[in-house]
């Protein structure tokens, strides 16, 4: 089983099947508007603009589950990236990545064994996930880690070569 398997709701409500993805290379990062580390927007904005042409794709999935770090609606949501962050990446509806509700996608996300952090429940927000072009996890990241990251960096070129 791999990524592509998986479909979420767009931000706009309708559903996208992530084989629409076949052949990118993935940053999955469940996001959040309130959040201390939302300022990660910016870096994750910029190594979409670096990366897109060769082929990486970063996909936004809100979730509200930290300290409710992300109340708004979907339109509120997508507003406030654009807006705020100029964001162009694809970014999709609230999904819950932890506990009885935890979307399909993170139930299989978190199972994975990862490095340089490993499987298990997702801590907090901007946690990412590196997923290859042929859609398996190579990699998963603290959410503090910046997209910056050396390493963070280094998994991402592998997942596009």
């Amino acid at each position: 089983m791999g990524i592509h398997e998986f479909s979420l709701k767009d931000i706009a409500g309708k559903e996208r099947s992530l084989g629409d993805f076949q052949g990118k290379a993935l940053l999955v990062v469940n996001v959040a508007s309130r959040c201390g580390l939302t300022p990660q927007y910016t870096e994750l904005q910029a190594l979409y603009g670096e990366l897109h042409d060769r082929g990486l794709e970063v996909l936004g999935v809100p979730c509200n589950q930290f300290a409710g770090q992300e109340p708004g609606s979907e339109a509120e949501i997508q507003e406030f990236c654009s807006t705020r962050y100029n964001v162009e990446f694809p970014l999709f509806s609230k999904v819950d990545v932890n506990g009885p509700n935890r979307h399909a996608l993170y139930e299989w996300l978190t199972a994975q064994k990862t490095a340089p952090e490993g499987p298990g429940d997702v801590q907090w927000n901007f946690a990412k996930f590196v997923v290859d072009r042929q859609g398996n996890v190579v990699g998963r990241f603290s959410p503090t880690t910046a997209p910056s990251d050396p390493e963070l960096r280094a998994a991402l070129e592998k997942a596009l070569s």
